[in-house]
């Protein structure tokens, strides 16, 4: 049986938009051995779930044999995207851009092997920090036409709030990127979220009328729900890949809560988990869905996370459905003596100690829609305290709805 292309698997996968030039993108990818890149402009601390179809994407053309090139923003970080915005990103300064970078190479480095030779990581600072302006509108700009750029997709919402100058280049240096790359790797496709379809295809028409070059583009879906709704967004705001910000625990259970409408989607677009098996789980419905979902958190907390964080947090799952809630790998914050006053400390005060709610505000409309129970009672108003004489075991277990389990120690 012959094995499948990785242009034919990641279509398969779902994960295939657009693309500028099928045919030859599929004869490249099938067939051939080639460099590729994937920008990632370090906007924060940590990537998100928004990233991890890009990094799963960049995973399976490794594995097919084909170079990843990681790129970053060091230098379009200095501008911000402004796709998909109705105002201008926030300016980040070249330490914290710096600081960012190292966070994102930490995580990437989990699902792409960069070992001499299998890939690189590049940084567009190194060529656009130091560009001379004049040089570089004479030699770039006079290949862009301002009447084009501002119909295209990602400048659109802009322009109704107002589209700054500053934030116009960026499309320009995106496809400076994309000739540099080209020039100085021979990479000749560039992959991205289908929000980068327009920056995209002024980085191949940039190359060709520079270079005089054929490159190519490609796009995947944004990872969104079965309601167009962007997946990796809580209550308490973003998924991210770093534990420090989202928990091993708390990344397992988002995953293992999707909806039975996603969890095929996302096995197929976030694991390894080959087609053929992923065939027979599409069979499935009803409540036997639900060991394709422990399927699903599994899988995606062991490429993030590691074995040893994913099978704590499936044991922990394990346990708290099995109403074994005592579970050493349970979710736990600490809370020091300061919380307390006449020894009693409220339930609002742990429910944002331990992150379970991202305000005060938030806590009291959990607990007044009876959302919260302390070891197995339910909470019945906003002023309710626990006393210190409850952490006589050492700890208490806060239930927040059917499924979310933490244990507050003191």
């Amino acid at each position: 049986m012959k094995t499948m292309g990785v242009f034919d698997e990641l279509q398969a996968r779902g994960l295939i938009a657009q693309t500028t030039n099928e045919e030859k993108i599929k004869d490249l990818l099938n067939n051939g051995k080639i460099k590729f890149y994937i920008g990632f402009d370090p906007t924060a601390d940590s990537l998100h779930v928004g990233h991890f179809v890009q990094i799963m994407v960049m995973a399976h053309m490794q594995k097919a044999g084909h170079i990843p090139i990681a790129l970053f923003g060091g230098g379009t970080g200095m501008v911000g995207d402004p796709s998909g915005k109705t105002d201008m990103r926030k300016m980040l300064t070249k330490e914290e851009i710096a600081y960012n970078i190292e966070k994102f190479k930490h995580q990437m480095s989990r699902l792409i092997d960069f070992d001499e030779g299998k890939a690189i990581m590049t940084n567009n600072a190194d060529w656009l920090l130091n560009l001379n302006y004049i040089d570089f509108i004479r030699e770039i700009g006079v290949h862009f036409s301002i009447n084009r750029m501002l119909a295209a997709e990602c400048y659109k919402q802009r322009l109704e709030t107002g589209l700054t100058f500053f934030e116009l280049n960026y499309m320009i240096m995106q496809s400076f990127d994309f000739l540099t790359l080209n020039k100085e790797h021979d990479c000749v496709l560039q992959l991205g979220g289908d929000d980068q379809w327009s920056n995209i295809l002024y980085g191949v028409e940039l190359i060709r009328k520079a270079s005089q070059k054929e490159a190519y583009g490609m796009t995947f879906g944004l990872l969104l729900t079965s309601e167009g709704k962007k997946m990796g967004k809580t209550e308490n705001g973003a998924v991210w890949l770093d534990p420090e910000k989202t928990s091993p625990y708390d990344f397992f259970q988002y995953w293992r809560n999707v909806s039975d409408a996603d969890v095929i989607k996302c096995l197929k677009q976030l694991t390894f988990v080959t087609i053929d098996e992923i065939k027979e789980y599409e069979k499935l419905e009803g409540s036997a869905l639900n060991a394709v979902k422990e399927r699903l958190a599994y899988e995606v907390t062991l490429l993030i996370h590691g074995k040893e964080e994913a099978d704590k947090a499936l044991q922990a799952a394990k346990d708290i459905f099995g109403q074994g809630i005592n579970s050493e790998n349970m979710p736990s914050t600490a809370i020091t003596e300061d919380l307390f006053v006449d020894d009693k400390v409220s339930v609002i005060t742990l429910l944002v100690a331990a992150k379970l709610a991202p305000s005060r505000g938030e806590a009291r409309r959990l607990i007044e829609q009876g959302g919260i129970n302390v070891d197995d009672e339910k909470v019945q108003g906003i002023h309710d305290e626990i006393s210190k004489e409850s952490f006589t075991k050492g700890y208490i277990v806060i239930k927040k709805g059917k499924k979310v389990f933490h244990k507050i120690t003191l």
